[in-house]
């Protein structure tokens, strides 16, 4: 069965003379990418995840469901028939030639996804100043390039695996480590304080970015 295709996003001319600026957020397992994200949403940015745009697709895109199922096979698919991810993710992650070939199927479909996002947001009349996409692979897929400014959130081992059901050994051995994740961003949290700190973290990289 052939791969299911990404379509590139349709160059159109856009309302507005100011795109936002776009944004990464990425980290390693249990940092808090995804509470960075809900922070960046609380202080204005537009925001999505890579996570929630493949849950998206799984559902959206018969096509690719039909190659996941038939590589997979059918137990992956929960009560209501549709892919339960959990039921992928232990398969895959344990795996890793199902989780090159899956990630090489989903990878080229999220970004033509989170671009199109981006281009519609530049389309507005007032668009957002900034827009963040949670991206966890960001630099094992050399994503970065997409992006004009990329934020990696970090933590402690033992801060991270409290936030984990499971253990992160087999997920993280394919990973940049955080402290070469760090080198190459633009701006760095160490997520282990509260929401608060979180906050002030997020608000300082708006104003920067918004100025």
């Amino acid at each position: 069965m052939p791969s299911p295709k990404a379509t590139p996003p349709r160059l159109r001319t856009t309302s507005s003379s100011r795109r936002p600026v776009a944004v990464a957020v990425t980290g390693g397992i249990g940092a808090g990418k995804s509470e960075t994200l809900r922070a960046f949403a609380r202080h204005g940015a537009a925001v999505v995840s890579s996570d929630e745009i493949v849950h998206e697709l799984l559902r959206e895109n018969g096509e690719l469901k039909r190659a996941v199922v038939e590589r997979l096979g059918k137990e992956i698919l929960g009560d209501d028939g549709e892919i339960d991810r959990g039921k992928v993710g232990r398969i895959v992650f344990s795996d890793p030639q199902a989780l090159a070939w899956l990630e090489s199927l989903l990878h080229p479909l999220v970004v033509s996804r989170y671009l199109g996002w981006r281009e519609e947001l530049a389309e507005q009349p007032d668009p957002p100043a900034v827009c963040v996409t949670e991206v966890p692979l960001l630099y094992e897929v050399g994503g970065e390039a997409r992006f004009d400014k990329v934020v990696v959130v970090t933590a402690p081992a033992d801060v991270r695996i409290s936030r984990r059901i499971g253990p992160l050994q087999n997920r993280e051995q394919r990973l940049i480590p955080d402290e070469e994740k760090a080198k190459r961003a633009d701006f760095v949290y160490v997520n282990d304080g509260t929401l608060e700190d979180l906050d002030r973290f997020v608000s300082g990289v708006i104003a920067t970015l918004s100025r």
